[in-house]
Parts: C-alpha cells; sequence; structure tokens
C-alpha cells in the first residue's frame, strides 16, 4: 500500500493482530469485513461510487462505519429500518469509539413523527381524548416521560405500536409550525438537528433521506438534514422503493380527516371562530367521505356501503390486504361531482383561515391549498413519466402518482452534486450480476466499482433447500392443502421452530387455519406486535406464519429457527399498476421485462427469506419452496442462481436424512 493510503487504517484497527483484536480477546478476524473496509476506505478516500454485497454475518456495519469515522468528512449513514439505526447508535458505534479508539462525534435523527411535540403535547394534554380504554391507560406514564424526557424521541418510552394519541402529540411535515412555533427553540427536533448539524456523522434512516431529498430538490431553502459530502446508503436494496415513494405525490383519506381536526383544535382557543370552523369541517369530512369511499369500494371490489370511518385503525390479522389499482377516467369520472365537493370544501377552510394571524391557523389554510393542488394533480393524471394509482391500505385510501423510473430521479437530484456514495446490503445482486440493482437506482452507465463478499458461512454444510417434487402450481384450489399438508411433514422433521414465510395475507390465513393440528404454538403476524411474536417464537418450539414484514430484517439465530417454507416465488402481482407500468416502459425499449424486472425482483426477494435461516456460523437448518417453478420453469434457473449455494433436494425423505445425519 502507498503511504497515505486509507486502506491502512482500517487495516491497523481490523486487521489481524489489530486494534480491535487486542481489545476484544474474543474478538474474531473476518477477511471480507476487512476487504469491504478497505474498499468503503478508498471509496470516500477518492470521492467514488461503491456498490457492495456483503452476505450475512460480513460484519458490514462495522466495515463501513470505521472508515466513515476516519474519513474526516460529513457523511450520512442512512438505513432502511429503526432497528438498525437502533443497532448502530447503540453498539456499533461505541464499539468504534471504545475498543477501535477512534473519535467521532455521530447524531442520531429521525423524522419529526418520532418525536413529541411541546405545543402539540401540551394541547393536547389540556383536553385529551382517546380511542380506547387501553390507551387512556397509557396516558399518565407517557405524561410523566414527556416532562423528564430530554430527546423527546419515542423510542424512550414503551408504547403499543399503534397508540393512536401518539399523532396528536407529535408533528409532521404539514402539522410542525417551524420557526413560526413559539417553542422552536426549545423543541425536541430542533435540538436533534442542531446535534447533526454538528456532528461529522449523521444517522437516519431512507425515508428521512429521501424526504429530504425531496424537499430540498423541489422546494429552494427546506431541508432537514445539514449538508452533506458522502452517503452511506445500507439495506440498499430497498433504495428504489422509498425513493419512488417520496418523488411523487400521495393524497389520502387521512390526510382529509386530519386537516379537519387539527382544524378545530387550532380554532380551540378562538370561541368567536370555532363555531364557524365547525361547520366548515364537519363540511369537508362529510365530502371526503363521500369522495373516498366509493373510490374505495371499487378499488377493493366491493360495495360502496362497507367503508367505514376511523382513520388508522388497528392492524390486526382480520385486517384486509392492501391492494392498488390504477387510477383511470373510468375510475374518476362518475365522482367528478363529489371531488368538486371536496375542491370547494377545502377552499372554504382555506379561504376562512388564510388571512388570520395565529401561526397554527395560517397552517391549516396552507395545507388545504396544498391538497387541492395535489388532488387536482393525481387526478388529472397529466404527466407520462409518472404512474397514478389508488391504494387501499386498512381504513385508508390513497391516490398516489410515482415516477416509472425512479433511476432517474435519483441521478438528477442526487448524483449531479453528489461525488461519494457506497451502496451495500446482503442482496444485491441476481444471479451473480448487480445489473438489476444498478438500473434500479439509476446507476447503469455510471462508473462504479462493484464488490461481492459471499460472507462467512458454509451454506452447502449449514443449509438444505427442499422443493417438494408433486406439488400442485400455487394457482391451483388444490395447493393450499397441499401445502398444509408439506408444512406439517416438514414441522415434524424439525420439531417445529419454523417461519412460514407467505406472499399474501390470504395464503398466510389459509395454512394457519389448515394447520391447526400441528403440536406446537401457532403464530400468526398480527395477534401481536412483532417483538412480542419474537420473544413467544424463541420461548419455545413453535411456528410461526407470516407476511412480508418477516421476510427481511428478522434475526433468530440459533435453534429456535430451524426451518423456513416459503409457500411460492414472491413475484408482484400481475395487477400491480406500478410494475405494470416499468414493464411497459421496459417493453417499449425492446427489452424483455419478465426477465429484466420481474425475474430479478422475485429472485432477491426470495433470497431475503431465504436469509432469515443461516445468522451465525452453528446455525443449520432447512429452506423449503413449496412452488414446483423454482424447478420446473426455466426461470427458476435464475432464482437458484441467486440464492446461496445451499444442497437442492427434491423430496421431504431425502430432506429428512439431511437432517438427522447433521444432528448425529
Amino acid at each position: 500500500m502507498a503511504p497515505g493510503d486509507p486502506r491502512e487504517a482500517v487495516e491497523a484497527i481490523l486487521g489481524p493482530g489489530g486494534a480491535l483484536a487486542r481489545a476484544l480477546p474474543a474478538y474474531e478476524h473476518r477477511e471480507d469485513q476487512l476487504k469491504l473496509a478497505r474498499e468503503v476506505a478508498v471509496a470516500l478516500f477518492d470521492r467514488s461510487y461503491l456498490v457492495a454485497e456483503a452476505g450475512t454475518g460480513t460484519g458490514k456495519t462495522l466495515a463501513y462505519l470505521l472508515p466513515a469515522a476516519l474519513s474526516g468528512r460529513k457523511v450520512i449513514l442512512s438505513t432502511a429500518t429503526k432497528a438498525l439505526q437502533e443497532q448502530i447508535w447503540l453498539r456499533d458505534l461505541p464499539l468504534v469509539a471504545g475498543a477501535c479508539g477512534v473519535e467521532v462525534r455521530a447524531a442520531y435523527l429521525k423524522g419529526r413523527a418520532n418525536y413529541w411535540c411541546l405545543l402539540r403535547g401540551e394541547r393536547f394534554a389540556a383536553a385529551p381524548t382517546f380511542a380506547t380504554r387501553e390507551e387512556a391507560a397509557l396516558w399518565p406514564s407517557l405524561l410523566a416521560w414527556a416532562r423528564r424526557t430530554t430527546a423527546g424521541d419515542r423510542a424512550e418510552v414503551d408504547l403499543p405500536d399503534q397508540y393512536a394519541a401518539w399523532r396528536e402529540v407529535s408533528a409532521t411535515g404539514e402539522t410542525c409550525l417551524g420557526r413560526e412555533c413559539e417553542r422552536y427553540d426549545e423543541c425536541f427536533v430542533t435540538q436533534a438537528r442542531a446535534r447533526a448539524a454538528e456532528a461529522d456523522l449523521v444517522l437516519v434512516n431512507h425515508h428521512l433521506f429521501f424526504a429530504d431529498l425531496a424537499m430540498r430538490t423541489s422546494r429552494a431553502g427546506v431541508e432537514v438534514l445539514p449538508s452533506y459530502e458522502a452517503v452511506i446508503f445500507d439495506e440498499a436494496h430497498a433504495l428504489a422503493d422509498v425513493a419512488g415513494d417520496y418523488f411523487g405525490l400521495s393524497v389520502s383519506s387521512w390526510r382529509i380527516e386530519e386537516l379537519a381536526r387539527d382544524a378545530e383544535r387550532a380554532a380551540g382557543d378562538r370561541p368567536d371562530l370555532a363555531a364557524l370552523l365547525r361547520a366548515r369541517t364537519a363540511e369537508l369530512t362529510r365530502a371526503g367521505e363521500r369522495f373516498f369511499a366509493p373510490l374505495s369500494a371499487a378499488v377493493r371490489g366491493r360495495p360502496a356501503d362497507g367503508w367505514g370511518r376511523g382513520g388508522r385503525g388497528r392492524r390486526g390479522p382480520s385486517a384486509e390486504p392492501d391492494v392498488r389499482a390504477a387510477l383511470s377516467e373510468e375510475l374518476l369520472a362518475p365522482l367528478s361531482a363529489e371531488q368538486g365537493a371536496l375542491d370547494e370544501a377545502l377552499e372554504e377552510v382555506r379561504g376562512m383561515l388564510a388571512d388570520a394571524e395565529a401561526p397554527p391557523l395560517l397552517a391549516i389554510a396552507r395545507r388545504a391549498a396544498e391538497l387541492r393542488v395535489e388532488l387536482k394533480a393525481v387526478t388529472a393524471m397529466a404527466e407520462p413519466s409518472r404512474v397514478y394509482f389508488a391504494e387501499a391500505r386498512g381504513r385508508g385510501l390513497f391516490l398516489r402518482a410515482v415516477p416509472v423510473e425512479v433511476g432517474e430521479e435519483l441521478a438528477e437530484r442526487l448524483y449531479g452534486f453528489l461525488d461519494t456514495a457506497v451502496f451495500t446490503s446482503a442482496t444485491l445482486a441476481a444471479q451473480g450480476s448487480f445489473g438489476y440493482f444498478r438500473d434500479q437506482v439509476g446507476l447503469a452507465g455510471r462508473e462504479v466499482a462493484e464488490l461481492r463478499l459471499a460472507g462467512p458461512f458454509d451454506y452447502r454444510r449449514q443449509a438444505a433447500l427442499v422443493v417438494p417434487a408433486g406439488m400442485p402450481e400455487p394457482a391451483s384450489p388444490a395447493f393450499p392443502a397441499a401445502a398444509a399438508r408439506a408444512v406439517e411433514e416438514l414441522c415434524a422433521i424439525t420439531g417445529g421452530r419454523a417461519f412460514v414465510l407467505c406472499t399474501s395475507l390470504r395464503m398466510m390465513r389459509a395454512l394457519r387455519d389448515l394447520s391447526s393440528g400441528l403440536p406446537y404454538p401457532l403464530l400468526l403476524q398480527g395477534e401481536l406486535p412483532k417483538h412480542r411474536l419474537l420473544a413467544e417464537f424463541r420461548r419455545e418450539p413453535s411456528v410461526l406464519f407470516a407476511t412480508q414484514s418477516f421476510w427481511e430484517g428478522v434475526d433468530v439465530p440459533g435453534e429456535a429457527l430451524s426451518l423456513v417454507i416459503i409457500d411460492k416465488l414472491p413475484f408482484a402481482p400481475p395487477g400491480d399498476p406500478v410494475l405494470a407500468a416499468r414493464l411497459r416502459a421496459l417493453e417499449a425499449e425492446g427489452r424483455d421485462g419478465f426477465s429484466e424486472l420481474s425475474v430479478p425482483q422475485a429472485a432477491l426477494a426470495l433470497r431475503q427469506g431465504f436469509g432469515r435461516l443461516i445468522r451465525t456460523r452453528t446455525d443449520r437448518g432447512i429452506v423449503a419452496v413449496l412452488d414446483p417453478r423454482l424447478t420446473g420453469r426455466g426461470y427458476g434457473r435464475a432464482f437458484l442462481a441467486t440464492l446461496p449455494p445451499a444442497p437442492l433436494y427434491r423430496s421431504l425423505d431425502e430432506v429428512r436424512v439431511w437432517w438427522e445425519e447433521g444432528a448425529s
């Protein structure tokens, strides 16, 4: 290495006999971790781009965190999940500062909705109302915490995921008054951003990063994050989906309901105005229902009288699945009068408050005006570069417009001014190539260094893949019963200790019901909060039936998880309007959308599900894919080439022998 080579510093810490090994007697050197750290250091030093796939167990967090801390540059570290954010903040950063001996100024920044809002909290506390008695019972402890906290971060207090009152005491981009707020200087968000401005490393999640990027590239002078010189994206496989959400428009029934509720509260100390405004917000609420209710019914394919208010109601196992449908003239034309009435109701609220002097009332007027503009833009469907669709999610309906080509937006909004970026994840390469990922995030044609590291696990010894012969295809009416029999036989091999990962809520419930005779505790996603489900799963041999949220970001090392059963290849629904628009765009270029988009997208999703199984070098287990297309169709080879190199079996008897031989 040449003098001053940035790899020297990471070598001295992560290399054999380095500072980390000396500080931690039990530390085990990982050559792949050192390779990744070297390349991240080079990217930061040379001001270049790097795409790096690092298999589970590589230790990639430390491999990018350490070079970032040593770089002397202002670096944003962006992750997909709050769980990884918290792990980095509570475990990995102290390791860098302590055992590695690297001084680092770091800050941890979340979106506004994660922080207690002093103004909204004070107003809610004056006259609190709750959706349930259980929520009311938690209020005294929440209020006591709010009075003593120095950070205002919801993560400090143990609240149910669906604690509805939190929305009333936190802020969003729409409800925050910014510098107009009388509590601005003491605000927890203000203070968190001040710490971020002083830090060298700022830890955020993808949602906050792209919310900031969308604002700073569409509204001059409006930004959330401090200026930065480099970005490291962990869990980069999620970038395209998250970026697309923030580069588009979204108007929802929830936004209408929240505007009406917030307007009434904002006028609470103005009796002269409150009564007049209450009449306007009541009409706004009715107009919203008259427009969104039949639209939601059409999207879900059911009578309009099935509509029920209640905003973000609790999403349990009986909740309806999310449904998307393309927006069209045929869908919207019958509701033109209702949309006109909604537009008029929004204008009435805006007009009543447009000349108000109080910042909270002016904010309501601004929100009403923005909703009018965005509703017109989404329903006009005038931009051919966007895909327009309706999404029924729980009790809410969203009208959305997202870019067809997210990569083009990223190239224009981000790469043009950013000279250093690192993209890393355990799942980026499909069939050994980064081509799909680079296309999705706008890196095709750009000079980018690439690195693939398999990680420390011996999948040929630790894992077995079984695709049971004789299974009907997933579209067959016979599939659920056959899949349930396979679940029963597979669980008998491992003694339960299984995740059954399904591609739909319908199949999850069907397999759970058909497996009721299994002699193990049966857990169902949605019956308990995710962390409690995992705690129950670890407590005794169990079978957990789940969908998308358990396909990634879930870590159950050891014998507690010995079997992962996947119902079918996770292709996106064929009627998904976003996928359909992107397939059409590829076909317009003379390309094969199925092989270039649908297959690699599904293959990487399958690999995420497979990745739940082996989490340490001592783990051992079985992955079963119940979809015969994996071995019976030509495109199945692309899936197999993307999965880790575990031995493939076609019968349960064969995999039972493999399991028993390893256990002896």
